[in-house]
């Protein structure tokens, strides 16, 4: 290719570099191999490009969709050490900010049946996960970015009624999650943040009462280490196995160096940093978030630890 050619290329593919990361990112869960494979994507252009007669924009769309499916594939092939989260993503407190929002080439956004901000939330994905790839790939192409079945059909090389299949069934495995759906609303995210706060500070000040009075009866626990640092294998269910469990990390780990409120993939999420203790398996960085239930107790708490998870999120500097 000329490189002349080769340049008008690598420009045209970049002007859709947020909306192929945002896609990369849904389909993994993990913004570390969105990262990845957009680089892969935009390598792929140059060294085999489409042919002139196709649009660039579904041929990228099918590149990243395939490379993101054997990434998926790999994952489940090689399992995973304990309960697996996603990547925390910092969304600000924003209805739509731009770390989520997917540009169209003429300026506009998109949005389909799930709205942007929803669709990185940890209770989009972790729904996400009883999909098979394929499903993943039209649910998210149909419902989230909002393509016609023309569009996915041609992005993923399927016929449209194969495309209309998949959806059907695709929708059917996230029957639980729209039954419980819920949005990021401002209301939503304040109330979240007063729990988070009030749990945090109970734990702090060894008011296990006080901490246990926030918590739903059937609260779970969910804590990504991935084997590398100290953590649950499996999930915790209920006030006093959770506050066992943390009370004696807290106790291991000791005062934490420094935290900060930040705004994760839709809701407030605390980031801490720890010193390093003697036990080089204690995690020295920790992402905790939780979810509410209906009745405004903390239905989740969600604690992630796993160093390449935590490579997209801004540490706080320690005073």
């Amino acid at each position: 290719m000329a490189d002349q050619e080769h340049g008008a290329l690598a420009r045209a593919a970049r002007e859709h570099e947020r909306y192929l990361w945002g896609l990369c990112y849904r389909m993994t869960g993990v913004a570390a191999d969105a990262d990845e494979l957009v680089q892969e994507t935009f390598a792929r252009a140059l060294t085999s490009p489409p042919e002139r007669h196709e649009e660039l924009r579904p041929w990228l769309t099918r590149v990243a969709v395939n490379l993101s499916r054997d990434a998926l594939r790999r994952r489940r092939r090689e399992g995973y050490i304990g309960p697996w989260l996603p990547s925390p993503l910092e969304t600000g407190d924003e209805e739509v900010p731009p770390a989520v929002e997917a540009r169209l080439p003429g300026g506009g956004s998109t949005e389909g049946r799930y709205e942007l901000l929803e669709s990185v939330s940890f209770a989009f994905l972790l729904s996400l996960e009883a999909l098979t790839p394929k499903q993943r790939a039209v649910l998210l192409l149909r419902d989230v970015f909002d393509s016609t079945v023309h569009e996915v059909a041609e992005a993923l090389g399927m016929t449209e009624a194969n495309v209309k299949v998949v959806h059907h069934r695709a929708r059917a495995a996230m029957a639980a999650y729209d039954g419980a759906r819920c949005l990021p609303t401002k209301d939503l995210q304040q109330r979240t943040r007063a729990a988070l706060e009030g749990f945090l500070g109970a734990l702090l000040a060894g008011d296990v009462a006080a901490a246990e009075a926030l918590l739903a009866h059937d609260v779970l626990t969910l804590t990504d280490g991935r084997g590398e640092v100290r953590a649950a294998h499996v999930p915790l269910v209920g006030p006093k196995r959770v506050l066992t469990f943390l009370t004696r990390l807290m106790e291991q780990r000791g005062t934490p160096l420094a935290v900060e409120l930040q705004w994760l993939n839709g809701l407030p999420a605390l980031v801490l940093v720890y010193p390093p203790g003697k036990d080089p398996l204690l995690a020295t960085r920790a992402v905790v978030r939780v979810e509410l239930g209906a009745d405004g107790r903390i239905a989740h708490i969600h604690s992630v630890l796993t160093q390449r998870k935590l490579s997209g999120v801004r540490m706080p500097t320690p005073a």
